[in-house]
């Protein structure tokens, strides 16, 4: 039976994944609801990300991130000029600052070019001085086509799509409950109701596994909440960037680091660092959850990860704590950077997948159990990747229908 005319499919989350399915689904002609626990789209992960359409450079050829961040990146450029957002390609360099991150730049390069990211090519300083007059380092890699959006825009037009489509977009409806009856059905109860839909997707975010476990799945791997600050230059200074400025990954640490990103209205921020939440929706550090920061306590993963990483998570709270000491990371690309440069900016939160051996889940994870089709782990580059992940979760839907 072909994922469409005839299927009453339920999608909790309308963050960008979720919207993307639920859209995929109803121009399908399934009859489609989508469950909201707050009362707008893209509230949490979708709406609070760097608004940057990845091209593909890091990913492990051949895994899902890989595949679906260049699928992805062609879809939303199209989604955009047909609903006429805006989607500006200012491209992005990926600076060394010393021999050994040049080497790790190389690796990079390799990924990048079997991963079919066009037009990537090395730099040296000089080129780099052309491309970034204000960014030094001994190499970078550049890539043309990273781009930049505003990803609460693509979500309200993919709302807008699901509704024109027949479907419907509900708001203020926590999930409670989900049922799965055989291979027959899914209920689910959401507030004070209950719907009965032949499949469900599960697109949580940061409750990605509290969800899921309520259909009956595993109780790893958990969501680890970590915030990520960011500040932004004041508007004198914006041309300090011309495009996105990136740092060379370092293996041993889980995390990218701090990075400069214009941003579609003319601001650039300067972050993420990523310290430890102590609540899934903590955006503030006086956002806090006794409950949830102990179940993130309790999950044998995150004692082991934070045993592993403690040193990268003192840097980090450092960071978090000073402002010179989050600049300094900065003006390591940019020397002509200040403190008094720049001013806060809104964090977000990053719902960290780690499994029970405290591994962090690096590709997409998706699971199904029967009729429920659980996203599990849809880090970056999940908001480009969101439309190629819609086909990808809507064509197994079919295949076990």
């Amino acid at each position: 039976m072909p994922a469409g005319s005839g299927w009453r499919v339920g999608v909790v989350g309308a963050g960008l994944v979720g919207l993307a399915v639920a859209r995929r689904l109803a121009q399908l002609g399934a009859e489609v609801t989508v469950l909201e626990k707050e009362d707008d789209v893209a509230t949490h992960q979708s709406g609070h990300n760097s608004g940057v359409v990845h091209a593909g450079l890091y990913y492990q050829p051949g895994s899902l991130k890989a595949t679906l961040c260049r699928r992805g990146a062609g879809l939303l450029r199209e989604f955009c000029a047909e609903h006429g957002l805006v989607f500006k390609e200012i491209g992005k360099v990926v600076v060394a600052r010393d021999g050994v991150e040049r080497g790790r730049l190389a690796g990079i390069e390799a990924r990048a070019k079997a991963n079919g990211v066009p037009g990537v090519r090395w730099l040296d300083p000089a080129a780099l001085r052309e491309l970034e007059p204000n960014v030094t380092g001994v190499a970078a890699l550049h890539s043309p086509t990273t781009a930049i959006v505003d990803y609460r825009a693509v979500a309200r037009a993919m709302a807008d799509d699901v509704r024109a489509a027949g479907g419907r977009v509900l708001f203020a409806s926590p999930v409670a409950a989900v049922t799965p009856d055989g291979v027959d059905g899914v209920s689910v109860r959401a507030g004070e109701e209950r719907y009965r839909f032949d499949r469900v997707v599960l697109c949580a975010g940061l409750q990605s596994d509290v969800v899921a476990r309520l259909a009956g799945d595993d109780a790893g791997p958990a969501i680890v909440p970590f915030r990520g600050e960011y500040y932004r230059l004041v508007p004198e200074r914006a041309g300090l960037v011309c495009g996105l400025v990136y740092p060379v990954p370092d293996p041993a640490y889980p995390f990218l680091g701090v990075h400069l990103t214009p941003r579609v209205d003319g601001s650039v921020d300067i972050g993420p660092n990523a310290v430890l939440a102590a609540a899934r929706e903590g955006y503030r550090r006086r956002d806090v959850s006794p409950r949830e920061f102990a179940a993130v306590l309790r999950w044998p993963g995150a004692r082991r990860l934070f045993r592993q990483h403690w040193r990268a998570g003192a840097r980090e709270l450092r960071g978090s704590l000073s402002k010179r000491a989050f600049v300094a990371a900065a003006r390591a690309y940019v020397p002509e950077l200040r403190a008094p440069d720049v001013v806060r900016a809104p964090a977000g939160v990053r719902a960290q997948a780690v499994d029970a051996d405290g591994a962090l889940v690096d590709d997409f994870r998706i699971s199904r159990l029967g009729p429920v089709t659980a996203v599990r782990n849809a880090p970056s580059p999940a908001a480009t990747s969101s439309l190629a992940i819609a086909e990808h979760v809507v064509d197994r839907l079919a295949a076990v229908a």
